[in-house]
């Protein structure tokens, strides 16, 4: 079946974390990405090592799959051609560079857009293009604790933290990539690209939601509350026998379930807590009470209890327990793939289910310079003049 963005040509002039996770959703989804790199050296992200598999960095191969990869020097007159007669064939430039150093290098969007006029160029930064701190960088964990993550993650009585996965990055090049496909469909209608914006600012304050809201109406600030939820009680995780285990009651029907599943029934219509209002205001007593139950009793025993009356519980599991898991793999979440130097590769698989132009995984993350030569020679240019450019140290 062909792919929703089968036919859409990428050019991604990005590296690390977010651009390539922009370009690679959408090489996921058929398009056909290439990926720029600088001659020798690549992504820095090659470099992230360990771990490794067969010198390849897990990190890189983790951001880059279904693409092809080429070197080029940007600061060379040469190399800044040929990106110029890349965009004139392509639909999106993704890029992450410091403000101003496209436009440095002569590739700025003004410049493109005239080259290209349905180009659409995604513009990926840490706190955006506009504004007094435009040129300033960011990585994910500076963003973690400038955009008040880390002031609501940990435990109350302990020191901030981050969240374990680089959620402000992820999440930047899922808006980047969701912009692109906006970009790409008002194209459809009006016939010409536009400019995208996509910076870890921006994404930090949109998933604040419905903590930012609060502070927005209210003016209170959060605080941190380690796995529980400023809303909902109990939502957390609880205290067991063998470990901990997930209570989430986010109303007050599944409230009376989980007392009966667990016999509590001192504890379902008490007036402190048989509405979840009140279950917050006194939160503090209430978790103590369910831990003393949890504690004495092994996590299974808790889940399948709260299974059988409906009551959403689960484990916590490590990342190894969760790939295992039949559930994830029934999804199709981890897929193999042939690796160039490393034989069969597992990979995670394709979040997004589309029942009729389905995403896929077909290429393994791409060695430095590995389809240099084919590109080029596909632009037009003829064995002696690639020759050249690798002498010059072009490509």
């Amino acid at each position: 079946m062909p792919s929703p963005l089968k036919g859409i040509k990428v050019l991604e002039l990005s590296r690390t974390l977010a651009g390539p996770f922009c370009s690679m959703q959408l090489a996921d989804m058929g398009a056909d990405v290439i990926k720029v790199e600088q001659p020798d050296i690549g992504d820095e992200t090659r470099s992230y090592i360990p771990p490794a598999i067969n010198g390849e960095s897990t990190y890189f191969m983790s951001l880059n799959k279904n693409k092809k990869a080429m070197t080029l020097n940007l600061k060379s007159e040469e190399g800044q051609e040929i990106v110029k007669k890349l965009v004139a064939e392509a639909d999106v430039v993704i890029e992450n560079f410091r403000n101003g150093t496209m436009e440095k290098f002569g590739l700025g969007y003004e410049v493109l857009k005239e080259i290209n006029p349905r180009l659409v160029y995604c513009a990926v930064s840490g706190f955006g293009r506009t504004g007094p701190m435009k040129n300033e960088p960011a990585y994910d964990l500076l963003m973690q604790g400038f955009g008040g993550l880390m002031s609501v993650t940990g435990e109350e009585d302990g020191a901030p933290v981050k969240v374990g996965f680089s959620v402000v990055d992820l999440a930047t090049g899922l808006y980047a990539s969701l912009g692109v496909v906006l970009a790409l469909f008002a194209r459809q209608t009006t016939g010409k690209g536009q400019y995208v914006e996509s910076s870890l600012l921006d994404t930090i304050v949109s998933l604040s939601n419905y903590l930012g809201q609060s502070v927005l109406s209210t003016g209170n600030v959060p605080k941190r509350m380690g796995s529980a939820h400023p809303n909902l009680v109990p939502y957390q995780a609880f205290e067991s026998k063998d470990g901990h285990v997930i209570i989430a009651v986010p109303n007050d029907g599944l409230w009376r379930k989980m007392c009966d599943a667990l016999d509590l029934p001192h504890l379902k219509d008490h007036h402190k807590y048989a509405l979840n209002v009140n279950r917050v205001a006194h939160r503090d007593e209430l978790v103590e009470i369910l831990t003393d139950f949890t504690k004495k009793r092994e996590s299974a025993e808790i889940i399948q209890k709260l299974k059988d009356a409906g009551v959403p519980s689960g484990p916590i599991n490590d990342l190894s327990q969760l790939f295992a898991h039949p559930q994830v793999q029934s999804r199709e979440l981890i897929q193999e793939v042939e690796h160039p130097t490393i034989g069969l590769l597992k990979m995670i698989g394709v979040p997004i289910k589309l029942s009729e132009t389905p995403g896929s995984v077909r290429k393994a993350p791409p060695l430095l310079g590995e389809n240099t030569e084919t590109v080029l020679a596909d632009l037009g240019y003829s064995p002696e003049e690639i020759a050249t450019f690798k002498e010059k140290g072009i490509v």
